[in-house]
């Protein structure tokens, strides 16, 4: 198969008639071999129902409906542990992602090989003090502290080959963050197109202002776990080291004093009770590494999501 589609959802029954025809056109004419999954992240309107038309339509189109909303990095983990296609390529379903860019994305996979392509809204028709300011600012962060070159990380429009999304596990909002993810398994060309962006014709936008506080959370979560995930030794044992040091210092200038220079009421100086902070402190931070440590070598972490229905997929559940 040579594309899959993948399409996470939540309340846009208006557009998906549209969209779907719209990808469906771009297949044909291209002559790709493909599906379409679209993930419904537990929509209150009808959607769903929406989806089961259009797969009863076309066998090509597939879906799936959780039980409630998990978020946009659930439906992608989900969808890319069971799409087929050689080249993965994800859009969003407003409609403000053009399909017409398939062929584009997928020539790049393809011929000059790159292991994702990630879609540059290089002009985008979104409110410029909700979303393009704090977009360009995110982004300008995050290229900073990964040193990466990608213009607009947080594009839904992106392609990858099949192996890289069957390599990463996604949670929480970790879907913008994905090529930085799949650097870190060893992905390493990743390349950028300037595709066109549009205005939303149906319904509202499903972020507000949050989606940039968790957003810059997991920005700094996914740092800490890039540099020190597989060894928290590293960091919570120097520092505890370093901060206990400096408390035993003190201690040792102070017992010094006590027992050379006759000093009295030492227990009275705010100089004591800092040293045996520090050193409490300092012992507490290298614990925290020790057992960091020994939890990321042990502990199997997996993300569960509970899938309601399925449609076009071999032993379906409906």
């Amino acid at each position: 198969m040579d594309i899959s589609v993948v399409v996470p959802l939540y309340n846009e029954e208006e557009s998906l008639k549209e969209l779907n025809d719209w990808i469906l056109r771009i297949m044909k004419s291209n002559h790709f071999s493909f599906e379409i999954v679209y993930v419904d992240d537990g929509s209150g309107d009808t959607s769903w129902k929406v989806i089961e038309k259009l797969s009863k339509d076309n066998e090509n189109v597939k879906g799936l409906s959780f039980r409630r909303n998990y978020g946009k990095s659930a439906a992608l983990n989900e969808a890319f542990k069971i799409v087929q296609g050689d080249v993965v390529i994800t859009m969003d379903a407003d409609l403000q992602d053009s399909p017409d860019e398939i062929p584009g994305l997928y020539k790049m996979i393809k011929e000059e090989d790159f292991d994702i392509v990630s879609g540059w809204k290089k002009k985008r028709y979104d409110s410029k003090l909700m979303k393009n300011v704090p977009s360009r600012f995110f982004n300008w962060t995050t290229r900073r502290l990964f040193k990466t070159k990608l213009h607009d990380m947080n594009c839904g429009l992106k392609a990858y080959k099949n192996e890289v999304v069957k390599s990463i596990e996604l949670y929480s909002e970790m879907h913008r963050y994905i090529p930085i993810i799949a650097r870190k398994e060893g992905y390493y060309k990743i390349g950028e197109k300037v595709v066109v962006h549009q205005k939303r014709k149906y319904g509202i936008t499903k972020f507000g202002l949050d989606r940039f506080l968790k957003g810059y959370l997991d920005l700094l979560s996914l740092y800490f776990i890039s540099k020190f995930g597989q060894r928290p030794m590293h960091f919570f044992g120097a520092m505890g080291t370093f901060i206990f040091l400096i408390g035993f210092a003190i201690a040792s200038y102070l017992a010094y004093t006590k027992f050379f220079e006759a000093a009295y009421k030492m227990t009275e100086r705010p100089l004591f009770y800092f040293g045996l902070l520090a050193m409490v402190i300092g012992t507490q931070l290298f614990m925290a590494g020790f057992i960091g440590e020994m939890i990321s070598r042990n502990a199997a972490n997996k993300n569960i999501y509970h899938i309601k229905r399925k449609v076009n997929f071999k032993n379906d559940t409906k």
